[in-house]
């Protein structure tokens, strides 16, 4: 075992990383001891690793611990990079204190991109979320990893794309999935194992490139690519204009009596560059009580 102290480079809202995390019954996490253990897949090892808050939102200090002891320093560079603690959120809040948004950020400062763990889950996360309302969409997740994943002290590890390009349609209809749900998780995990799809690549492309390589497979939509970028790459200039939370969101805070049109959105979004992932995330959580 190997522990380690991290201090973050700015202000950092580690408990509503956690309370976005425990939307998904999935994450091993606790909330009063201000920890998570995480699923890691590195050089096709399996690894956890706790991370735990000693510090508060203004001042954060974190330990990193885990039982793999060969690939400490890589993990740890991994941890940070998943949690961006490197980036510094003061720059980001300044940014929105002069902007139409700013008594929200007042409100929630801090608030960091709270990322999946791994590309490949993260996308089949999206893919199988997408048109759902948030308990059946969390459910079939569940219900996907629980039944083809598989757990080790208990943390659960999604299944690999070669796993999922496997199966047959009707297992995930099994499991409640719509047939076209279906044929898009298997189909694209087929398209990744295949070769066609490399998720590690499109981390270097542009916001712009990866929307474009990815919306041309089947039912993959913009919605599903904005969140795929945000939460699966971490990146910081994304607005899904057309998820439902955010609209009502943007309709409670500039206090109209019906969802905004997506003229409207793009207006009100125009100061907010280029930092709207960080808008989205603020506006998700300012009505998430």
């Amino acid at each position: 075992m190997w522990n380690e102290k991290v201090k973050a480079n700015s202000f950092y809202d580690f408990d509503y990383t956690l309370l976005r995390w425990q939307f998904d019954p999935l994450t091993k996490l606790d909330r009063e001891e201000r920890w998570v253990d995480l699923p890691v897949k590195m050089n096709e090892e399996e690894h956890i690793v706790r991370v735990q808050a000693h510090g508060t939102t203004e001042d954060p200090v974190f330990e990193v611990k885990s039982d793999s002891l060969d690939s400490k320093e890589q993990l740890l560079e991994h941890i940070v990079d998943l949690f961006q603690w490197d980036r510094d959120l003061n720059v980001v809040h300044q940014h929105f204190l002069k902007t139409n948004l700013k008594d929200l950020f007042a409100a929630h400062p801090g608030t960091p991109i709270v990322r999946d763990f791994h590309y490949y889950d993260c996308l089949m996360k999206v893919i199988i979320h997408q048109q759902l309302n948030m308990k059946f969409a969390h459910t079939l997740s569940t219900r996907f990893v629980e039944t083809f994943g598989h757990q080790r002290n208990g943390v659960w590890f999604y299944p690999s794309p070669e796993e999922v390009a496997a199966l047959d349609y009707d297992q995930l209809r099994t499991l409640q999935f719509s047939q076209r749900k279906a044929e898009y998780v298997i189909d694209t995990s087929r398209k990744i194992v295949d070769g066609e799809l490399d998720l590690g690549a499109l981390s270097s492309l542009s916001d712009e490139e990866v929307m474009t390589k990815l919306v041309k497979i089947r039912g993959i939509g913009p919605w599903t690519a904005e969140n795929w970028l945000m939460f699966g790459l971490g990146r910081e200039d994304l607005f899904p204009k057309a998820d439902i939370g955010i609209q009502n969101a943007l309709k409670l805070h500039f206090g109209k009596d019906k969802k905004p049109s997506k003229e409207q959105m793009t207006e009100w979004s125009e100061q907010w560059g280029p930092y709207k992932s960080y808008a989205s995330l603020t506006l998700w959580r300012s009505i998430e009580g």
